[in-house]
C-alpha cells in the first residue's frame, strides 16, 4: 500500500482544545470508560463513534482551505459537472446526475495549488500526497527526515516538518544550482533517480506541508 499523507480538517473556532482531546483519545485508543460509581449513577460517557461524530461535525474541511469550488454553490463547479455529464455515453436524467453530485468539491479547480500535489495517491482525493515518493529522497536527506513522514501530525508539527524539509531542499538546490525547481509545479523531465527529480519531490512536499500546517491542518499518515 505504501504511505499516503491525508490532510485533516481543522477545528472550528472555539473547538481547538476539544479537537486535540478527541484526536488523542481516539488515535491512542484511550476512550474514557465509566467507573463503577458512574454506572450506579447512570452516568454515560460518549462512545468512540460519538466522539468521532463530534470531531467531524466541528471541523472545517480541507476543501474549503484550498478554495475548491463546490457543485451547487459555485458556477465553475456547476460548469465542470455539466461537462462531465456531456462526456457520458449513457446519460441518466441530468437533474438526477446533478443531485447525485450536489456538494461535490472539484479539487482540480482549487485556487490554492500548494495544497494540491502533483504526486498524488491513486484512489484518494487529489489533495492527498503520495508520501511513498519520499523514499526516493533518502540518499539526499537521510533516513530520519524521511521516516518522520510516517507519523501522523497535528498542524504545528506539520508546519515544523515542512519548514525543515524546505530548509534542506533550499540548501541542496543552491548547492546544485537547481533553485528553479522550487517554483516549478510539474515534475522535471528527467529520470526518477536524478537529483532534479528527487529535489522536486522535496520542494513539493515541503510546500504541501507548510500550506496545510500554517492554515491549521495536520495530516494523517495512512500506510
Amino acid at each position: 500500500m505504501g504511505l499516503d499523507m491525508r490532510p485533516m480538517g481543522k477545528p472550528k473556532p472555539g473547538f481547538e482544545k476539544r479537537f486535540v482531546e478527541i484526536f488523542e483519545m481516539v488515535s491512542q485508543d484511550k476512550i474514557p470508560q465509566p467507573t463503577f460509581f458512574d454506572k450506579l449513577k447512570g452516568k454515560k460517557l460518549p462512545t468512540k463513534d460519538e466522539l468521532l461524530q463530534e470531531w467531524f461535525a466541528n471541523q472545517i474541511q480541507t476543501y474549503e482551505t484550498i478554495k475548491a469550488p463546490r457543485v451547487g454553490r459555485d458556477k465553475e463547479a456547476d460548469e465542470w459537472i455539466k461537462a462531465k455529464y456531456n462526456e457520458l455515453e449513457q446519460k441518466p436524467p441530468y437533474n438526477d446526475f446533478l443531485k447525485e453530485h450536489e456538494g461535490y468539491y472539484v479539487i482540480e479547480l482549487a485556487k490554492e495549488q500548494d495544497g494540491v500535489p502533483v504526486y498524488i495517491a491513486l484512489g484518494q482525493d487529489e489533495n492527498v500526497f503520495r508520501g511513498e515518493f519520499l523514499r526516493d529522497c533518502e540518499d539526499l536527506i537521510g533516513e530520519d527526515l524521511v521516516s518522520e513522514a510516517w507519523n501522523t501530525k497535528m498542524a504545528t508539527d506539520t508546519l515544523d516538518y515542512g519548514n525543515r524539509l524546505m530548509e534542506v531542499a533550499d540548501k541542496l538546490a543552491k548547492q546544485h544550482k537547481l533553485q528553479y525547481l522550487k517554483s516549478q509545479r510539474l515534475p522535471p523531465d528527467t529520470d526518477e533517480d536524478t537529483i532534479e527529480n528527487k529535489l522536486h519531490i522535496l520542494f513539493s512536499l515541503a510546500k504541501w506541508l507548510i500550506f496545510y500546517g500554517k492554515n491549521g491542518h495536520g495530516y494523517e499518515a495512512d500506510f
